[in-house]
Order: structure tokens, then C-alpha cells, then sequence
């Protein structure tokens, strides 16, 4: 039995049905999603026929992005399904990725090292994307029984079909939608779109492998080892996203990203309240450089114990 926490869809609806509801009262026709995490928001958009261009430094987000919202027409053919699965639990004489085994047992560490390299036989990107971003649900999957529900999971091979069936199909909205895997302001100095919808990142005091938690082991995979963590680190350096010791920090490098999207009409920043930053100091930093419109909020304590906060500047 597979958890829903761990279906294609992890976003909690209310949570997404908020932010749409916010962005529906703004007028755009391009949008900019620079930590896009993930697809569920640009996909969404997509139906609006809002030409999206998505980015996250993140491999993982980045690929179930290009799968999703880059995507238009692309899906896996049962062909292609063979091709990804061949062998999939036969071993070799080692793994390719020896990482896998920080996170899973033997037998499934063989099955997503096998999978990761047939992957690469298929020729387009957006199907190696789309294969990929089906194998991470199948991690969590995984991840998602213990040593008492061990007794209910099924072959990898099985969920990986199971779970492709419950992947919505590409939508085609006759727009050049874009996604990126660069730092979030090379990707906005190099974007213009209508509106910036800004998904502001928790302030932790944690490097990036840390901050993504769970999560850490699809990246691991994706870039096919773990020798990358550094780079990555350095990648996020002095910029929002990154680990911070103070508030004013974190509240600087906001306004650094700020700055560079001035010429975007319309701003859309969404912040989950957390006791650190609170709403008084994002409206006060934003207004720094740009006057506030809006201040949007809905409670998500009996959900997640936290607040969701989005406020719009145009």
C-alpha cells in the first residue's frame, strides 16, 4: 500500500489552493519561480496559460520542473519503461553511486543504481526528466515503511509502474516554458517575466545537505554520487538560501535579490511564519525597495503548526 504522503502530489492542497487563490487576483502573463522545489505551483500556471520559467539549485527540483513545466507533450512510452527497468535488481561488480548505501538497504540500492544508468539510454531529456522524477517517488516510497511495514511494500519495479499511471500527462499551453539549475540571481538577472513569485526559504542555521533533510538522498542520485555537497554549498554562498546566523543576514540578502528583479511589475513573496522572520520584518525590508500592496495570510497550525504568509507588491 502506497502512503499519499509519498504520492506525485506531495504539496498539501490547502497550501497550494492559497497561493493560487492569492495569484488569481493579480494580472500576469509570465512568471518567474526562482526556488521552485516542487512542479505542482508552475504546473498549475501552466493550465492558466502563464508562460512559466521555473528554477531551483536543487538537481532534484530542477528535473521534476524540466519533467512538468518545461515538459509539454513528452511521456513515457511502455518501451521506454522496459528500457528503464531492464535488470533493474541484477548486481554488478560494484555500484556506480556507492552513496545509495547511506540510504538504502543492498537490494535497493542496486535496483536505483541500475535504474539511474539505463535512464540515460533514453534520448530525450524531457523522458529521462519525466523517468527520473518517477524513480524519486519511488525512493520515497521506500522511505515511507519501517522495520513494522516492511511486510507491505512492494517490488520497485511494480511502484515505479504504479506510480508512473498516477503521473498527471504533460499539458501543452502553446508557451515556451523554461527551467533552470542556477543560482537564484543568475537565473532572475537573466529572466523578465510579469510577475516574481518568490518562495522565500526557511532561515536555518544548516548547510544545504542538512536543510534538505530527507530529500538529500534524490540528489545524491541524481548527480550519481555524493562528492558534489561542497560545490553546492559554495554555489549558495551569500545568498538567500543559504545558512544564516541572524536575522538581519538573512533580511540582506533579500533585499540583494530584491533589487535585481525592480523591473518585474509584480511581486508575490510567500514566507512561512516561524517565530525567526517574522511578517513585520519581510514588510518592512520589501518596502525598502518597494512599496507593499497586500499582506495575505492563512493559518496551518492544526495542519503544520505553522502560518503561510504571502505578500504582494506591484
Amino acid at each position: 500500500m502506497m502512503n499519499n504522503k509519498f504520492s506525485p502530489n506531495p504539496i498539501p492542497n490547502g497550501w497550494l489552493a492559497f497561493e493560487l487563490n492569492v495569484l488569481r487576483r493579480l494580472k500576469f502573463s509570465s512568471v518567474s519561480i526562482p526556488f521552485a522545489g516542487e512542479p505542482q505551483l508552475g504546473m498549475y500556471l501552466k493550465r492558466w496559460g502563464v508562460r512559466v520559467a521555473a528554477n531551483d539549485l536543487a538537481r532534484w527540483a530542477w528535473t521534476r520542473c524540466v519533467a512538468q513545466i518545461e515538459n509539454n507533450s513528452e511521456t513515457l512510452s511502455e518501451e521506454d519503461i522496459n528500457i528503464v527497468l531492464e535488470d533493474a535488481y541484477v548486481p554488478r561488480h560494484k555500484l556506480y553511486n556507492p552513496s545509495l548505501r547511506l540510504w538504502f538497504n543492498e537490494t535497493d540500492s542496486w535496483w536505483f543504481d541500475n535504474v539511474r544508468e539505463n535512464l540515460e539510454k533514453l534520448e530525450s531529456p524531457y523522458k529521462r526528466a519525466l523517468a527520473m522524477s518517477v524513480v524519486m517517488n519511488v525512493g520515497d516510497y521506500v522511505h515511507s515503511f519501517d522495520e513494522t511495514t516492511l511486510e507491505y511494500r512492494q517490488p520497485l519495479s511494480q511502484v515505479f509502474r504504479r506510480v508512473f499511471e498516477k503521473v498527471p500527462p504533460p499539458f501543452d499551453n502553446r508557451q515556451l516554458n523554461a527551467c533552470a539549475n542556477k543560482e537564484a540571481r543568475e537565473f532572475l538577472a537573466e529572466n523578465f517575466s510579469d510577475l516574481l513569485f518568490l518562495r522565500l526559504p526557511r532561515a536555518r542555521n544548516l548547510g544545504v545537505k542538512q536543510r534538505m533533510g530527507l530529500t538529500a538522498w534524490r540528489e545524491d542520485w541524481c548527480h550519481g554520487s555524493d562528492g558534489f555537497w561542497d560545490d553546492l554549498e559554495a554555489a549558495h554562498a551569500g545568498r538567500l538560501g543559504t545558512h544564516v546566523e541572524t536575522k538581519h543576514q538573512y533580511l540582506r540578502f533579500l533585499e540583494d535579490l530584491l533589487q535585481i528583479t525592480a523591473n518585474v511589475p509584480a511581486w508575490a513573496i510567500a514566507h512561512v511564519e516561524d517565530g525567526f522572520i517574522t511578517n513585520d520584518d519581510l514588510v518592512d525590508s520589501i518596502g525598502r525597495v518597494r512599496k507593499v500592496d497586500t499582506v495575505y495570510t492563512k493559518d496551518f497550525s492544526e495542519l503544520m503548526g505553522v502560518r503561510a504568509t504571502i505578500i504582494t507588491a506591484q
